[in-house]
Formats: C-alpha cells, structure tokens, sequence
C-alpha cells in the first residue's frame, strides 16, 4: 500500500464554492415575479402648426369714430409758407447722445441733412392745413409774386402716392445759388435774376446762358436737360458721391428707378464751399448730348434724387409695418414704436443708471430709423403719407389714434 495515499480523495469535505455576485438590482416592487413587459414608446404628438406671428404688428379691428381732418399740432400753421418752414424744421431727430455711432457715421448724417435740397411736397402741406382750396389758392399767389416755385416731378409712383409735384421758397433757392463759391458772381446774379423774372415757367430760354455758363449751372445741379434720357449714373446714388453726373431733368429723374448720379438732379457739390483757385474740373459725359443741341433749359436743384429716395422709400417702410397688421390698421403709439425700432427712452435710461446698468435697450444707431433713413421723425412720414392718400388717421375712443392704410 503505497504511503502517498491520503484521506483526501476518499473523504467526502469538500471545499466552499465561491458564490456569483449578481450584478441584479433588486426588484422595487413587491411582485417581482409578475411578468413585466416594458412601456412602450409612444412617439410625442406633433403640436399643431401655429402661425407665427411674432410679426404682425396688430390683430384687431380698431373703432373708428371719426376721421382725423388735419394733423398739425402747432394751430398757428393757416399759411403756406410758416408751414413749409415747419415741415423742413421738423424733418429730423436730433441725434441723441448714446448713439451707437461713431464719429465717422455722425458725420455722416449730419452731412446728408445739410445738404438736401430745400424742398417741401405739395401734398404734406396739405396734411397740415385743412382747406385745399386755401392752400392752392395762397400757392398760386406766392408762385405769382415771385416768392414760391414749384418743381414738377411727374411719373413719381402711380396714384395717390404719386409725388407731382415740390415746393420751394426762391429765398432758400437763392442761398444755395450764393453758396456754390465756383461759380462767377456775374453768372449767380444772371442765374438769380431768372429766379425772379420767370416764377411762372419752369425753363429758361438757350439763348439766355451761353455754353460756358451752362455747363457751369448743370454740373452744380441749377440746370438740366429735360430731353436727356437717364441711361447714365444713377440718380439715387448718396449725396457727395464722386461720380461725374448727368444732365438728366427733375422729369427723368422720376422716370429713372436704377442707373444715375446724385448730380443727375444737381449733384450734391452746391454748398461745399470749393474755392475759385480749386474750381473743379468738368469732364465730359459719354452719352449725354452737347449743350450746344439742346433746347430750353429746366431749373433745377442740387442733390433732388437724394430727396426723392429718402422720402419713397420712407413712405414704403412705414406701410410696409402697416401691413403686418390683420387688418392693416393699428394704434398709432405701436406704429410710432416700430418705425422708433424699439430704442431705449430716457425713462429707461434712468433707470439702468440707477441699477448700475449701462444698457437698457437697443441702440438708436443700431435701427434702421439711423441706419437708412438718417433720423427721419415719426410724425414727418406720417404727414407724407396721409398727404397723399396711403392711409388715414382716426380716433379710436379707447386707445388715443389709429392710423390705417388705404
């Protein structure tokens, strides 16, 4: 008998078995054994499709009690002329003092109003005077005594807001004369003399200027060509563009969408103080007809286009809010908000400053009141835009005025 032998193998221990950890966790409800099926996955109902309008300006019917016949807020405007004066006087905002501008583009704005022409349209007088008949009356007198003339821009938009025609003192015109240093005293008292003795007719005869003066008058805006096609630069380029310039007529210029200089009205160089020494040199323009073949010559002012451009597309702007509402009318506070572009007030201001804040709203510079229109006022569209017909202005009885588009 082998002595390797041990009670090992015959002996019945055995050694414990290591138990399994089960990674399990442990049933949290008191029937584990019940058969549990898994949730199933509902997929979320779509919620319906909700129109957004986060642009829509208004979306109820305003009461209408009565139209509102004049919107002059200053009752001593019953003539022409202290309401022209009004109207250019209250054409802009002041800038404010946080701007959001810089230097440049302050600069810039205060440019741009400088140099825009002296220029009232017939239908915003009307808008603050209540008699047509007055008005027209007191325009006809004024353009007879040689204190008025009116330019005519015919083919400006279709309709009502159609701008036929402009006003403007012969004052105003005779100060732009005196201000283009370029030109010869003897060729501004000639020009001026013109003012005065034709108020009644738009031209002036070829045989008044000769060739040299011409040219002179047309390349700083006094003069055009109303037979010259606008097929050159584009009439509502920015004012103190270098561009050469046309000898496109006020007339053209309202026919013209695309394609002209702001000299095409006159240029934008009246005013700049050039001296006699820097008279500037006038190249000639591929296209336009020589002075020499056409006829009579129309009066016209300097930097026109810029004018026309500001004011159609202000009046589209301020429809197009219009027409975010339902019903194409709303209060006329949320109208004055919108076209304002949401900028902060001074009672806002105030009360960041007294939080320690630095910022209670957007920037004027930031809206396209600043950015396109240069601060163009609320009430001065308005006015443009009643004058001619695109909308009207109510009492609502409840909310102050609505305005609501024709």
């Amino acid at each position: 008998m082998p002595f390797t032998f041990t009670a090992a193998h015959s002996s019945r221990i055995s050694k414990p078995r290591a138990k399994k950890i089960s990674l399990k966790r442990a049933a949290s409800t008191p029937f584990p054994k019940l058969n549990q099926r898994k949730p199933i996955q509902r997929s979320e109902s779509k919620p319906e499709l909700v129109e957004d309008d986060a642009d829509d300006l208004f979306q109820d019917h305003l009461d209408d009690v009565g139209l509102v016949a004049c919107l002059a807020t200053d009752l001593s405007l019953r003539d022409v002329v202290p309401a022209m004066k009004y109207i250019r006087s209250h054409m802009f905002d002041d800038i404010p003092e946080r701007s959001g501008m810089n230097s440049t583009r302050t600069a810039e704005v205060l440019n741009f109003r400088r140099l825009l022409p002296p220029i009232v349209t017939n239908v915003h007088v009307h808008a603050l005077i209540k008699s047509p008949t007055l008005v027209e009356r007191e325009i006809a007198e004024l353009t007879s005594a040689g204190l008025l003339r009116k330019i005519v821009v015919p083919g400006r938009g279709v309709g009502g807001s159609s701008i036929s025609d402009a006003l403007v003192l012969v004052e105003d015109w005779e100060q732009l004369v005196k201000a283009a240093e370029y030109l010869e005293l003897d060729l501004i008292d000639k020009y001026m003399q013109q003012l005065r003795t034709t108020s009644l007719s738009p031209t002036v005869t070829r045989g008044v200027f000769d060739a040299t003066e011409v040219s002179q008058l047309m390349r700083a805006g006094f003069l055009s060509a109303p037979s010259q096609a606008p097929n050159t630069t584009n009439v509502f380029s920015r004012l103190m563009d270098s561009s050469s310039g046309t000898l496109t007529s006020i007339a053209s210029i309202a026919r013209a969408s695309e394609g002209a200089g702001h000299e095409a009205t006159g240029g934008g160089s009246a005013g700049l103080g050039t001296s006699k020494a820097q008279e500037p040199h006038f190249p000639s323009i591929p296209g336009a007809k020589s002075t020499r073949h056409i006829g009579d010559l129309q009066l016209a002012l300097p930097s026109t286009g810029a004018f026309l451009k500001l004011l159609h597309e202000a009046r589209t702007h301020l429809l197009s809010i219009l027409f975010k509402s339902k019903f194409k009318e709303a209060p006329l506070y949320l109208l004055r908000e919108r076209w304002d572009g949401g900028v902060e007030t001074a009672e806002q201001a105030a009360r960041s400053t007294n939080y320690g804040r630095n910022f209670a709203g957007i920037l004027p510079g930031r809206t396209r009141k600043w950015k396109h229109f240069y601060g163009l006022k609320f009430d001065w569209v308005l006015e443009e835009c009643a004058g001619a017909g695109l909308l009207e202005v109510f009492e609502t009885g409840s909310v102050g005025r609505g305005v609501r588009a024709l």
